[in-house]
């Protein structure tokens, strides 16, 4: 579990292919090492790896085919630079919100405006992330817990200081730049449990507006 406060920025160093797997080695820059044992979690670019070697300055984990396939690993490569944050302690403060390390999609930087003390970043999400997407939520990108400041479709709009520019990877965005998002874990299971007994069924669908009039959530 992490908190989406990020601790360093790391830089790839390595992609060793296995057949559809990667064993990935990352630099580990500033991010304190003293304190990590083999098996721990690492988020690296909002996703959780599991460290199964490392050194002073690097460690290495496996990336599955599956996690290549949805989130950024897919079109990162050496010199890549990522986000980085050791799982949290119980004694941590807790600055950002809950996070999981478990990306639900792919959006897209699709517009970037520059004001004088912050830059407004818009990001487009997969239609199907849309309706946990909320303003003045959290959300998680590439790693880094932000507020919702806007909500206009599947687009959302995001403000984002100079000390974060700096110290994460979203500094270096441009437009249409790909980004791994992970969205309120509370919203995830808020949806689940107002399915209520149909929960069980086999395919449970999703909620939409006729499931809504149909148990009394939608005035007619």
């Amino acid at each position: 579990m992490f908190t989406g406060i990020v601790q360093a920025l790391g830089t790839i160093s390595k992609l060793d292919r296995r057949g559809e797997d990667i064993r990935l080695t990352v630099k580990a820059g500033q991010l304190d090492m003293s304190d990590v044992a083999l098996g721990d979690s690492i988020s690296t670019n909002g996703v959780c790896l599991t460290v199964v070697e490392f050194g002073a300055d690097y460690y290495c984990a496996d990336v599955s085919a599956e996690t290549i396939r949805y989130t950024g690993f897919a079109h990162y490569g050496n010199g890549s630079s990522v986000n980085l944050e050791k799982a949290m302690r119980p004694t941590d403060r807790f600055g950002g919100h809950i996070v999981s390390g478990h990306v639900d999609g792919m959006g897209t930087i699709s517009a970037i405006n520059r004001h004088t003390d912050y830059v407004e970043i818009w990001v487009r999400a997969p239609a199907e992330l849309a309706r946990y997407i909320a303003h003045k939520g959290s959300i998680t990108v590439d790693g880094v817990s932000l507020t919702v400041n806007e909500v206009n479709g599947a687009e959302f709009m995001l403000w984002i200081i100079p000390h974060t520019l700096q110290e994460t990877v979203i500094g270096t965005y441009q437009k249409g730049t790909q980004v791994n998002l992970e969205v309120d874990v509370v919203a995830r299971y808020l949806e689940r449990l107002m399915l209520g007994d149909q929960a069980a069924e086999p395919k449970a669908g999703n909620i939409d507006m006729a499931f809504l009039a149909e148990n009394g959530f939608l005035r007619k």
